[in-house]
């Protein structure tokens, strides 16, 4: 019995460790919220922390193949039970980061949390493929690697859809705790099958070594994949829908067409394939596009494009994998090109491109990988010689680049002409040269250039957009309606009246009837002369305006970034003008406020969006305790909860409910606005929630409340939604999902 192949008993490890592997990233990343964030580079720095330690666990696998199948077992099974000192799951106590060196201590504290654990755990499925070919009965071990990224599959989706909505974060550490003590005794158990199986696998190879080409070829067809995953959620976070829900889709997807492409689906990877490169086209062609098209359409078509693209592209990799004997370098090789695109998206690009350039590169990088059949094969319909073929081709190039250029201005507003006309002729050419690669690329690229791609390179001319950890901002003046505006990715981030006589007035969310703008009018009223108040959230610095004579403002901000441009004079005046001695504390402002004494404020202002995600560590029980630790007795917490695609209220109104607190909401819809986002008059609509201690200090602030069913009306406050049975939010517990809109995913971006 122990020289059976049991198929079942590797397929069953190599699922469970792969399960195991990728619940644990999710879980990770959200118990370092509190500590990180929630910006989207945080996340792609996990993710190149979890791909590095990848890397390692495949080379492990790969030293260990030198032994026979007894020894392997013995120590890995050995480092298995050596990882258990690092459980359950936890977040390592080591000192917060400096201002701007986030990029490093996030992989720092991920690896000091979880990596021997991540490390152990990673190396089973090559090892497991290994053993499993160590009975020459038991045949191709490629076909598990489908069945490890199935795994790997099921445990990242089932995480914010069934985990974390049911357990709080100590019960999912140990649940995980005993997920990994089932997978010890697996790999036991698979040990003891292959027990008597002596020789090493490459031993009974004869297939020589893969030569260096081939090993850069797997190199560079693992990389792009893996990098355009990292890519696609930067460009959806930050210029199509800002959403964090969206950070594990394309994660998902990337681990879904490994399923496919190592299955023995054959002729589903050759559908993929074939329409790999019309995909690149209609979609990878909008990949320069800096401005619009933020609707959720646009995100499932990005999405689409990895999906479609890593599946033609790892397919090809599966083509070419060598024999058994060699799977473990195979599969460091493929490891080695998933840091790289991974080096690349995360942490390259962000430091020398002031825009996610990274990702119509890495689609014009898949070009040149993918397999090209030809679509349309009209030179052997029209049975042309290769020559007079080439001859067609080049003209049909041509014709790309005088429509490019068509495009290109008309888009600049210097030629009429319709873009979507000639659009559509680019993309039909696209489709003619499928068959010839330089003409594809070429013409891909032509295609981004002239949907937008010529505006977004000149802005990075202009020096009016900077990018940084947090994000990617751009500041732009629209003459004609006297503004400047700031936008992180395409989210409305600040706007100032560049008409002399308007140039201080408040403008977007914090008019003077919004409610942070109601409260801070009241600020000498409710606190006297000498109101003590602080800011969470700086953006153009629209809120100092508020300021008067005597009073005390603190402001907090994340992002250096985001300070230099709001206190450079050259792009908004707001904070020279009007609190040019207010200090600005640089940091996380949860961590920040915890540093300071108590009771130091009489307003705090909590506004500390990014782009429309959520700052779910600054809403849990833990934050809003922090916040009231930092107020005086008396003072007022105002949280501003905006956002498209979630209903806040139910957090806030848990919340007060909790702490016996009296809250309330001020609804402030602009006049004849079609889209609460919509600038109307350089005001936009806001929903801001009022919280402070007593009903009596609520009401010098708000006065009597209306009910919900009136017309909000100018400075009207209205109860907060209770939705019964609603869960507090806790640093332990925590869901988006019942607080989603979904009605609102396909609306438009503001």
């Amino acid at each position: 019995m122990a020289s059976t192949p049991r198929r079942w008993l590797f397929v069953l490890t190599i699922l469970v460790g792969s399960f195991l592997l990728f619940q644990v990233q999710p879980m990770v990343a959200r118990m370092v919220l509190p500590r990180l964030g929630g910006a989207p580079a945080v996340w792609n720095s996990a993710m190149l922390v979890y791909q590095a330690l990848l890397l390692g666990g495949y080379a492990y696998a790969h030293w260990l193949g030198r032994f026979e199948v007894r020894r392997q077992a013995m120590i890995h099974v050995a480092l298995l039970l050596a990882a258990v000192l690092w459980l359950p799951i936890g977040i390592a106590n080591i000192a917060p980061p400096a201002p701007g060196q986030e990029a490093l201590w996030v992989p720092l504290l991920l690896l000091a949390s979880i990596g021997p654990v991540f490390f152990a755990v990673s190396a089973q499925a090559p090892l497991m493929q290994r053993w499993f070919a160590a009975d020459t009965r038991a045949g191709d071990p490629y076909y598990l690697y489908a069945a490890s990224n199935l795994g790997s599959f099921a445990g990242l989706i089932s995480y914010p859809a069934l985990v974390e909505p049911a357990m709080p974060l100590a019960t999912q550490s140990w649940g995980w705790s005993a997920g990994y003590g089932l997978l010890v005794l697996l790999v036991a158990a698979s040990a003891a099958a292959r027990w008597h199986a002596h020789a090493a696998p490459e031993q009974i190879s004869a297939e020589p070594p893969p030569s260096r080409r081939r090993q850069l070829h797997w190199l560079l067809l693992a990389a792009v994949p893996s990098g355009l995953m990292l890519s696609t959620t930067t460009h959806l976070t930050t210029d199509i829908v800002a959403m964090p829900l969206l950070w594990v889709l394309p994660l998902g997807l990337y681990l879904l067409s490994f399923v496919i492409a190592f299955s023995t689906a054959e002729r589903l990877t050759q559908v993929f394939t074939t329409i790999a490169p019309a995909v690149l086209l209609s979609v990878g062609g909008l990949s320069l596009l800096s401005t619009g098209g933020g609707t959720m359409l646009v995100a499932i078509a990005a999405l689409a494009m990895l999906f479609v693209v890593a599946t033609a592209l790892h397919g090809y990799l599966y083509h070419l994998r060598p024999a058994p004997g060699h799977l473990t370098l195979f599969y460091l090789v493929m490891s080695a090109g998933g840091v790289l695109g991974g080096l690349f998206a995360a942490l390259i690009a962000p430091l020398i491109f002031d825009w996610v350039y990274e990702h119509p590169l890495l689609v014009l990088a898949a070009a040149m990988l993918l397999p090209l059949p030809a679509l349309l094969p009209w030179d052997r319909w029209l049975k042309l010689s290769p020559r007079r073929a080439r001859v067609v081709v080049a003209l049909l190039v041509a014709v790309a680049i005088f429509a490019c250029w068509k495009m290109a201005g008309e888009w600049a507003g210097r030629i009429e002409g319709q873009v979507a006309a000639w659009a559509v002729i680019i993309f039909v050419i696209g489709l003619l040269v499928i068959g010839w690669r330089w003409a594809f690329v070429a013409v891909l690229a032509l295609l981004m250039l002239g949907i937008g791609g010529w505006s977004t390179l000149q802005e990075s001319f202009t020096g009016d957009r900077v990018r940084s950890y947090f994000g990617v901002y751009t500041v732009t003046d629209y003459p004609d309606e006297h503004q400047r505006r700031l936008a992180h990715g395409t989210t409305l981030h600040g706007l100032q009246r560049t008409d002399a006589p308007h140039q201080f007035e408040p403008t977007t969310y914090y008019g003077h009837q919004s409610g942070v703008g109601l409260a801070l009018d009241k600020a000498e009223a409710l606190a006297g002369p000498n109101a003590a108040v602080g800011l969470v959230g700086l953006g153009a610095g629209t809120l100092s305006c508020y300021r008067r004579p005597g009073q005390r403002w603190t402001i907090f901000e994340i992002d250096p970034a985001m300070a230099r441009i709001a206190r450079d004079p050259s792009k908004f005046t707001f904070l020279d003008h009007c609190a040019p001695d207010a200090p600005i504390v640089i940091g996380d402002a949860r961590l920040q406020i915890a540093k300071l004494p108590p009771a130091q404020f009489d307003i705090l202002v909590i506004d500390a969006f990014s782009s429309d995600a959520i700052p779910l560590h600054l809403l849990t029980a833990e934050a809003i305790g922090i916040y009231a630790r930092a107020l005086r007795p008396g003072g007022i917490l105002l949280i501003h909860i905006s956002n498209r695609f979630f209903a806040l209220e139910p957090v806030l109104s848990a919340e007060a409910k909790a702490r016996g607190w009296a809250a309330a909401i001020r609804i402030d819809s602009r006049p004849d606005e079609a889209d609460d986002h919509a600038i109307v008059g350089g005001l936009t609509g806001s929903n801001w929630v009022a919280l402070t201690a007593t009903s009596e200090r609520l009401r010098q602030l708000t006065g009597d409340l209306k009910p919900r069913e009136d017309a909000p009306g100018d400075g009207v406050w209205v109860p907060l939604q209770q939705r019964p049975g609603f869960e507090r939010w806790t640093d332990d517990y925590a869901s988006t999902l019942p607080v989603l809109l979904w009605g609102h995913l396909i609306g438009q971006s503001k």
